[in-house]
């Protein structure tokens, strides 16, 4: 299994068709088709479902997909890497997680320096975006803290996250200008599911997680969170940053008295070997900082 044939896969994953898939890669369909049957019999592992309509991946297919884009996403890296002259500062930085202003603003300054630097954003949790900095294929990951000291190293940045209760407009709790601690334990919550961040809150709480009446967890926030709440189901654990600024009508947000102020941190694998263009914006972040 070689890196042409996982993006030949890759590209098939994606365009759910085989002739789609062979047009994009220039090839004929017979020739894909044919690579694809070689990979699973290699695997030996049934990838693909071939159906009438479209190609979907068994569960084996979507452990392969997961695994080919980390491996393309690294040797691409590192191919680029490899063919950068020694005295010019090129090529890409790949950053995943939360995009703080400071981030904005080092990438923006550091382009108008170098221009020959682009910017690959990821979006994920905390679980996502450590793994892909576990497997090389991104160079930082923008995190709350608490961070692994033992597995990554880090700097902080200036961004505080401000953690509150998302509710109904219209329940009791609205009335408050303030959420305090006792009011944790008191109604259903939708929490946060990452154990680090949940040591924090229950510390803050002064309680034990047992204590509290979590009726859901979330990894990334999505508009059925809001439903969940609109609906009576529970309320929203969160901070303000991760929400939209301006909120439905029907929804309002409280913040935790007193304050539960979480910050962001710049992440990157300890002992990691980094390019000269991750090394230009780590630079950049701590002179802004």
């Amino acid at each position: 299994m070689d890196i042409r044939v996982m993006k030949y896969f890759v590209t098939v994953a994606k365009e759910e068709n085989i002739t789609r898939a062979a047009e994009s890669l220039h090839i004929t369909q017979p020739s894909l088709s044919k690579q694809l049957i070689e990979l699973e019999n290699e695997l030996g592992r049934q990838l693909l479902i071939r159906g009438k309509r479209r190609i979907t991946l068994t569960d084996d297919g979507n452990l392969l997909l997961k695994r080919a884009e980390d491996i393309i996403a690294l040797f691409d890296k590192t191919q680029q890497e490899l063919s950068c002259n020694a005295d010019n500062v090129t090529g890409k930085i790949s950053i995943g997680g939360m995009i703080t202003e400071e981030i904005v603003s080092a990438a923006s300054i550091l382009r108008k320096k170098y221009s020959d630097i682009t910017f690959d954003f990821y979006s994920g949790d905390a679980t996502d975006v450590t793994q892909r900095l576990d497997h090389g294929s991104l160079d930082f990951a923008i995190l709350l803290k608490p961070v692994d000291t033992m597995k990554y190293e880090y700097f902080s940045l200036r961004n505080r996250s401000y953690w509150g209760l998302l509710m109904p407009k219209d329940c009791s709790l609205a009335e408050k200008n303030f959420i305090e601690r006792e009011d944790l334990c008191r109604v259903p919550l939708i929490f946060h599911s990452r154990i680090g961040l949940q040591r924090e809150i229950t510390h803050w709480a002064q309680t034990s997680i047992e204590q509290m009446n979590i009726v859901a967890t979330y990894n990334i926030l999505s508009g059925n969170a809001f439903e969940l709440i609109r609906s009576g189901f529970g309320y929203l654990l969160t901070s303000r940053d991760h929400l939209p600024k301006e909120l439905d009508k029907d929804l309002c947000f409280k913040e935790l008295n007193p304050k539960l102020e979480l910050n962001y941190a710049l992440v990157w694998k300890r002992n990691a070997v980094l390019s000269k263009a991750p090394q230009a914006f780590l630079k950049e972040i701590k002179q802004g900082i």
